[in-house]
């Protein structure tokens, strides 16, 4: 029997351009849903909090994160949802421009499960969004997400 469904991806990218790329370089590996793209943190916190009420609004299975983003931008966005006891488990990776050591040791610091930097040519985006899936969604074991909201209400200690 299989419990895993098609991976459903968050992409939260401000830059129309890059949203494009990744977007093109998700659907070519045939291992997602549509993805889920928004354009602010703010957007994607407003989309995770709906999943935290209302089963029609999928989960995530897997964050890609720009860091650099106006408003509330994406370290901000790392800190509040790696906070949330409901959101802790979804993994987040940076896949930004910076290749800056205080961004990816912060990034890391806030717990993110990884950091990647932004190719510029579409052939390089898809060697990267395919390792990212071949690690994600073939090496790494992951459970349904109904899975994870059932155990949100049990005692481990009992």
């Amino acid at each position: 029997m299989n419990l895993y469904k098609a991976a459903t991806i968050m992409l939260v990218d401000d830059d129309p351009g890059d949203q494009k790329l990744i977007k093109m370089s998700l659907e070519s590996q045939h291992i997602t849903n549509t993805p889920i793209v928004v354009s602010s943190a703010e957007e994607a916190l407003e989309y995770l909090e709906k999943s935290k009420t209302d089963k029609s609004v999928v989960r995530p299975d897997l964050i890609l994160l720009d860091l650099n983003m106006p408003g509330l931008g994406g370290r901000e966005f790392l800190r509040l949802v790696k906070s949330d006891p409901s959101l802790e488990i979804i993994p987040i990776v940076v896949l930004t421009t910076s290749d800056a050591d205080k961004d990816i040791l912060m990034s890391f610091k806030l717990q993110a499960a990884g950091y990647v930097e932004k190719p510029i040519a579409l052939a390089d985006f898809q060697e990267v969004i395919q390792t990212l899936s071949d690690y994600w969604f073939t090496i790494c074991k992951r459970v349904p997400h109904d899975s994870n909201r059932q155990q949100d209400n049990k005692c481990f200690s009992c």
